[in-house]
Order: C-alpha cells, then structure tokens, then sequence
C-alpha cells in the first residue's frame, strides 16, 4: 500500500491542496487502485513556500494542478512497479 500525504494546512489550502486531492482520487479510482493507493490529509510538511506539499514514502514534493497528472504518473505509478 502506498500512502500519499498531502498537506492541508493554512498555506498548502491557499495553494489547492484539495484541487490536488480531488485529482488523485479521480486517478486513483480510474486505474482502480483502491486498494493500493491511500490519501491521508496532513499538517504542515514544512514546506510552505513552494507548491502543495506531498510526501510518500520519505520524500516529500512539491505537486498542483498543472503538475499533479505527471507526478501520479512518474512518483505513484513508479512506486507501484517497484513494489510488484
């Protein structure tokens, strides 16, 4: 199971941080990968001037709405084959 932890706090909600999990639940349900792939909301990732703030696994990047396709496909995907 891979988590994917986005930041909900004051300045990553300015900066779309439910635009970006919105997008990664409509992405997670279109590849039906429910039961591999888990969103969690999080507090300051400490982060907080650049983009939402995501971390999966121990890493954390910086994801919107232009960018959020590519970074599901290359980080999340990619992990997923990693983990087969």
């Amino acid at each position: 199971m891979i988590t994917i932890n986005v930041c909900v706090g004051s300045a990553c909600h300015l900066k779309g941080s439910y635009k970006v999990i919105s997008s990664f639940k409509k992405m997670i349900s279109d590849k039906d990968l429910e039961n591999k792939i888990e969103i969690k909301g999080a507090f300051c990732l400490g982060h907080c001037t650049e983009a939402v703030s995501v971390k999966v696994e121990d890493k954390i990047y910086s994801v919107n709405e232009s960018n959020v396709d590519k970074f599901f496909h290359d980080v999340i995907l990619g992990k997923l084959k990693e983990n087969e």
